[in-house]
């Protein structure tokens, strides 16, 4: 969220990034865009601009529980699935829970993700909504019931792509470098010269090593399809 003039006034615009792993592994820049806000008509004209670039061939959509972006995502990629990220979740929920209780809770929430595979998740977070239930933490129990699933998605990909597909820390890191940029600038003139000064430190991190180290072994993921092939 950065900060424009506007008929005399200052106001919050939105810039949407997305970055991508491609096939090789190796991670790409896919797209940045103006948003008036972070709700489904701006996902959705971002999405089809992606999608009308070439975009093709998405597997998997990690995020944060923005608004819209799921319902936009299964309209423009509908064969990819939403991964919701977990430390986002897991700061959702220490929001409604005590300070002196959030180290305990952690390491609860964390034991979910640490579990061996996806059912063994469930029976965890299962476990772990009684625990906060029984320690009088009714919204964090609620939280948790209501929305555990969404993070599990990751458990029906290869194991050893499970930590870095499970929350969108890479892409959080690369906001903080736009946020440490553009913040001396203060109000932007207009949106366009945020865009392109956003823009330009992407193109930036692109250019260095960030682009040219292997993030993911595809071909795990296509050896896992294969197998899903023949068993079908």
């Amino acid at each position: 969220m950065l900060k424009r003039s506007w008929a005399g006034e200052v106001r919050n615009v939105s810039l949407l990034v997305a970055i991508g792993v491609n096939e090789s592994g190796y991670r790409d820049i896919l797209g940045i865009c103006e948003g008036a806000k972070e709700d489904k008509a701006g996902w959705s004209a971002f999405l089809k601009h992606l999608k009308d670039r070439g975009l093709k061939g998405i597997r998997l959509i990690t995020s944060d529980a923005c608004i819209g972006l799921a319902e936009s995502a299964a309209e423009f990629f509908p064969e990819a699935v939403w991964q919701r990220c977990i430390v986002h979740w897991y700061r959702n929920i220490f929001s409604h829970v005590p300070s002196t209780k959030v180290r305990e809770i952690a390491a609860m929430l964390k034991a979910i993700h640490a579990s061996e595979d996806i059912a063994a998740a469930r029976e965890k977070a299962i476990r772990v909504i009684e625990k906060l239930r029984g320690l009088r933490l009714t919204r964090a129990a609620e939280l948790v019931e209501a929305a555990v699933e969404e993070t599990l998605t990751y458990y029906a990909f290869p194991e050893e792509h499970w930590r870095r597909i499970r929350t969108n820390n890479p892409l959080e890191r690369i906001l903080r470098e736009i946020r440490r940029r553009t913040r001396v600038v203060g109000a932007f003139p207009d949106g366009q010269s945020a865009l392109n000064l956003a823009a330009a430190r992407l193109r930036h991190i692109a250019g260095t090593a960030w682009s040219t180290k292997r993030y993911l072994n595809i071909g795990l993921l296509k050896d896992q399809q294969m197998r899903g092939a023949i068993t079908a």
